[in-house]
């Protein structure tokens, strides 16, 4: 499992998209967005450092994206925002029109999470046609993906043969020659993005992401910046309030993440979130007459799921192609479909399956997590997502020894993944450049009403950091899901999309600690 302080959107949510997506080629074109591509730079582009104006008053060129009622542009930001002129760096960005009827509201901003989720891949596949429709009636729906994530100059690590060897490492190491090999991959993967990505590796940071973020908002004439931000989004969110807290308009941070905790507690919190995640699976599975993991008991489950781990990694099983399901993979692909119960299902059979010595099923879903195509070939977001957690935070371990003092925490935190889990945490001890960033209260003085959505059983931002983010936030507003699965608008509960709606479309936050089922 690479886990790595990994905050991914549902998984769920991404595969439907790609399927809206798939079906997308039909359909009438909206008209193209008003903007300030065809004018003067709005007043909003005004920025009061000099160095940065040929940004702020840049106009974006849009053009067709290939997509039925998108368009795309290219957006410059200085690749260092301490040295504007050393260099630039471009980024892509995509926007659909609003589609009416009502009065335009301007431009609404996305991010699904990560870090190193594709913005443009998530607009354009699900929240500029599956989001609220009286929300994109009234706003043009923007992302821009990230620097160094997918087609914003994308941060490479491995090739596709690299990164299958990779993901295979044992990381539960019984001995010193497995620990040996761990390591070895962990520096491999490092050493490979520093010969990769070069310079860019040390400014892909959550702050000057943030930054970028403004200039978007300047260039697109918006004068506040509205936002919704799932997972990691919601840090880049609360990030942007607190480096402009007089530029904030309507933000919803959906599945939060609690700034102010260091990166070896936010491992052990989310390992104690898969754990939740995995119980209410195991307590659906059980009532099941063919649950792969017994009938009797959670706790049977639970210990049937981590022998069948151990035997995993003494003996993997074939899967139909060159790779076989070890431990590792089988661990990522259960974890996979903890983001969304909606993948419950295809989690039974997987397991069904793979306890029978077919482990195809088990390794799709892997697959599908690590974002590998059938050709071998892999999305950036792995590589994006080490990058910006190892620059952001300071590492969790300096080395195995401390891991190996902090299993015991980590796997009273989840008996399941917990060992697992501390280890993958290892990754940033070996990262070539040293992190900016450190942990720390937000509180965005000044800010107007922010929305932070917190889901009561979520796997990979447990509900207890958008209880303390929206404590942290001069002006947070927590909005509760009781439920289960990674985020909750648009997930299917009426009482949370009317809730931030509102907030959207009135600017009236829902009141601090109203609950939703």
């Amino acid at each position: 499992m690479d886990s790595r302080r990994l905050l991914r959107t549902s998984a769920t949510a991404l595969a439907a998209a790609g399927l809206i997506l798939s079906g997308c080629t039909g359909g009438s074109d909206a008209a193209a967005p008003s903007g300030p591509s065809a004018a003067a730079p709005p007043a909003a582009a005004v920025t009061p450092d000099p160095a940065l104006r040929s940004f702020y008053g840049q106009q974006l060129a849009w053009r067709d994206c290939g997509v039925p009622t998108f368009q795309c542009a290219t957006l410059r930001v200085p690749i260092d925002y301490a040295k504007p002129t050393a260099g630039e760096i471009k980024l892509a960005v995509s926007r659909v029109a609003a589609t009416g009827p009502g009065k335009r509201l301007g431009s609404l901003l996305v991010n699904p999470g990560g870090p190193g989720g594709s913005a443009v891949g998530y607009l354009q596949g699900y929240a500029g046609i599956g989001y609220p429709a009286p929300v994109r009636a009234r706003y043009d729906m923007i992302a821009v993906d990230p620097r160094g994530v997918a087609r914003s100059e994308p941060v490479e690590c491995l090739s596709g043969p690299q990164m299958d060897t990779y993901t295979q490492v044992d990381q539960t190491p019984d001995d010193a020659a497995e620990t040996t090999a761990l390591t070895a991959s962990y520096k491999g993967f490092a050493t490979g993005c520093e010969k990769s990505s070069g310079a860019l590796l040390a400014h892909v940071s959550t702050v000057e992401t943030a930054k970028d973020m403004d200039v978007l908002r300047a260039v697109l004439g918006d004068e506040k910046l509205t936002y919704v931000g799932a997972s990691y989004g919601t840090f880049l969110g609360a990030t942007y309030a607190e480096l402009f807290p007089g530029r904030v308009g309507r933000l919803v941070l959906d599945g939060a993440m609690d700034p102010a905790l260091p990166a070896i507690d936010l491992n052990r919190d989310q390992t104690a979130g898969f754990e939740t995640a995995f119980r209410a699976f195991a307590a659906d599975c059980v009532q099941k007459p063919d649950c792969p993991l017994g009938t009797s008991s959670v706790d049977a489950a639970s210990d049937a799921l981590k022998g069948f781990f151990r035997a995993l990694d003494v003996n993997p099983v074939p899967t139909g192609e060159s790779r076989k399901l070890g431990e590792s993979l089988a661990t990522t692909g259960v974890i996979a479909a903890m983001y969304d119960e909606g993948a419950w299902p295809q989690l039974r059979e997987a397991l069904t399956s793979a306890m029978s010595g077919d482990g195809a099923s088990l390794l799709a879903l892997a697959d599908s997590y690590y974002e590998r195509e059938p050709d071998g070939t892999y999305a950036n977001l792995m590589y994006a997502n080490a990058a910006v957690n190892c620059l952001d935070l300071p590492a969790s371990f300096a080395g195995p020894a401390d891991v190996e003092k902090a299993v015991p925490s980590f796997e009273k935190a989840s008996p399941v993944f917990g060992e697992g889990l501390a280890w993958a945490a290892l990754n940033c001890a070996y990262w070539p450049v040293p992190p900016t960033g450190r942990p720390h209260r937000i509180t965005a003085e000044g800010a107007a009403p922010i929305v932070v959505v917190g889901t009561t059983r979520d796997p990979a931002t447990p509900y207890k950091w958008a209880r303390s983010l929206a404590d942290q936030l001069s002006s947070g507003s927590l909005l509760t899901y009781e439920g289960d699965g990674h985020t909750a608008y648009g997930r299917g509960s009426d009482c949370i999309d009317s809730a931030i709606n509102t907030y959207l479309l009135e600017g009236t936050a829902p009141k601090d600690g109203k609950r939703c089922t």
